[in-house]
C-alpha cells in the first residue's frame, strides 16, 4: 500500500509498506541483477549502505540457477540473505535488448538464450510463475518495450498487446498467491506503461492499465536513447494520468539530474546500472561532480573519494589508494569504488526525502541539477 505524506508542486513524499517492510519514497533500488551486485558487494553490505530495495532479473535467474532451484532453496530472499523488499523485472526488457534473437507472438516471447542458445519462450503466464518461484516482493508486468524512434503504428499495436498481457499477468498473479506451496502469498504487482515518444499512446495506455487497480505503475521504454528532454517530456504528460494513490516507477533511469528531474515530475521509484557499472570503471559520483579515479592526477592525493561522504571506502580509503588499485587491477578497486557510489545513490535519495520533508525539495534540485551530473 502506498501513503502519500506530502507534496512539493509535483514531487511527493511517500511511503511503501510491503510484507518486507516498509520503502521511504523517493527510493532508489539497487541492481542485483543475478541475485548480486557487480562488484563483490553483498547483502550485509546493502545494510550499511543505506539501501531499501534490491532489483534482480527474472530472465537471468530463469536462466542460471533456475527460478524452480531457487524456490527449493526457499526463494529469493533466502538464497541471496537480503531480506528487505525485492522487485523482480518480467524479462520483458529481453524482448527488447534481445532482438535479433526473438520471437513476438500473442502468445508471449521465444528466446534464443544468450547462455547457449537454447530455445526459451515466455509469456505473461510464465514471467509471473518464474517470478513466483523466486518469491520476490513486486513482480513486474510482463511488457514488450519498443526501441527508440519506434513507427507509431507498431508502438501503438505493441501497447495494445501489452495491455491484453497485463490482464494474463494479474490473473495468473491471482491464481499463483492462492496456492498452499506459494513462497510469497503477498507477492505485488506492477503494471508498465508503454507507448514509446508518442504522448497520445502513452496517455490512453495509462488509461487503461489504471482501471485495474494493481499495487503499483512503472513508467518502461525510456532511457533507450532518446534525448533526455523527450523521456521528461512523456513523464509530465502522462503524470496526471497515473493514479494518485499508487507508487510510480520509473524504470533504468538514471544520473543524479535525471532522478532530480523525474521527482520534481511525480516518480516515486528508481532503478539503474549506472552507479555499479561506472564505479567498476573508476567512474565516481561525488557532491560536488564526477570524478574519474583513472586520472594521473590522483596518485599522490591522500584524500578521501568525496570529504563530505560517510560511506566505508570514504572513511578508510584515500583516492591515492584507489587510483593504485585500479592500476594494479586488484578486484577490490571494483568493491570499494562500487560500495561508494551506491552510498552516493542512497543518501542522495534520503537527502531528496529530508528536502520534501521540509519543503525545501526546489532549493535542493536547484542546487544540485547542474552541478551532480558535472564532470570534473
Amino acid at each position: 500500500m502506498y501513503k502519500l505524506i506530502k507534496q512539493e508542486g509535483f514531487a511527493r513524499r511517500g511511503q511503501f509498506e510491503t510484507i518486507h517492510g516498509t520503502i521511504e519514497t523517493p527510493a532508489f533500488m539497487n541492481v542485483a541483477t543475478q541475485g548480486a551486485i557487480k562488484g563483490a558487494v553483498d547483502a550485509y553490505d546493502l545494510k550499511e549502505l543505506h539501501c531499501q530495495v534490491q532489483l534482480c532479473n527474472t530472465y537471468h535467474l530463469h536462466l542460471r540457477p533456475g527460478d524452480e532451484r531457487v524456490k527449493k532453496l526457499g526463494g529469493i530472499h533466502k538464497f541471496t540473505g537480503w531480506t528487505g523488499p525485492i522487485l523482480t523485472d518480467s524479462g520483458g526488457f529481453q524482448v527488447f535488448s534481445l532482438a535479433a534473437l526473438r520471437n513476438i507472438k500473442e502468445e508471449g516471447v521465444t528466446f534464443a538464450s544468450h547462455i547457449d542458445g537454447h530455445k526459451i519462450f515466455m509469456g505473461p503466464e510464465e514471467s509471473m510463475q518464474i517470478q513466483s518461484n523466486l518469491g520476490s516482493t513486486i513482480a513486474m508486468a510482463f511488457d514488450e518495450c519498443v526501441e527508440n524512434p519506434a513507427e507509431y503504428d507498431y508502438a501503438k499495436m505493441s501497447c495494445e498487446r501489452t495491455s491484453r498481457w497485463l490482464y494474463r499477468c494479474k490473473k495468473e498473479m491471482d491464481r499463483l498467491n492462492s496456492l498452499p506451496d506459494t513462497i510469497n502469498p503477498k507477492q505485488l504487482i506492477f503494471g508498465i506503461n508503454q507507448g514509446a515518444t508518442y504522448e497520445d499512446i502513452r496517455i490512453n495506455h495509462m488509461k487503461e492499465i489504471a482501471k485495474l487497480d494493481l499495487d503499483g505503475y512503472a513508467i518502461g521504454g525510456l532511457a533507450v536513447g532518446e534525448p533526455a528532454e523527450e523521456m521528461y517530456r512523456i513523464i509530465s504528460a502522462i503524470e496526471g494520468y497515473m493514479p494518485k494513490d499508487k507508487i510510480r516507477y520509473l524504470m533504468g533511469v538514471g544520473t543524479p539530474g535525471n532522478i532530480l528531474e523525474s521527482v520534481r515530475r511525480g516518480v516515486d521509484l528508481f532503478d539503474c546500472v549506472m552507479p555499479s557499472r561506472n564505479a567498476r570503471h573508476g567512474h565516481l559520483f561525488t557532491h560536488e561532480g564526477i570524478i574519474n579515479m583513472n586520472n594521473q592526477k590522483y596518485e599522490n592525493d591522500d584524500s578521501p573519494i568525496d570529504s563530505t561522504c560517510n560511506c566505508p571506502t570514504c572513511r578508510n580509503h584515500s583516492k591515492a589508494y584507489i587510483h593504485h588499485l585500479i592500476k594494479a587491477k586488484e578486484m577490490l578497486a571494483a568493491r570499494l569504488c562500487v560500495i561508494h557510489n551506491l552510498y552516493f545513490y542512497n543518501t542522495l535519495m534520503e537527502n531528496i526525502r529530508k528536502s520534501l520533508d521540509e519543503g525545501k525539495f526546489e532549493e535542493f534540485y536547484k542546487e544540485n541539477i547542474y552541478l551532480l551530473d558535472q564532470r570534473i
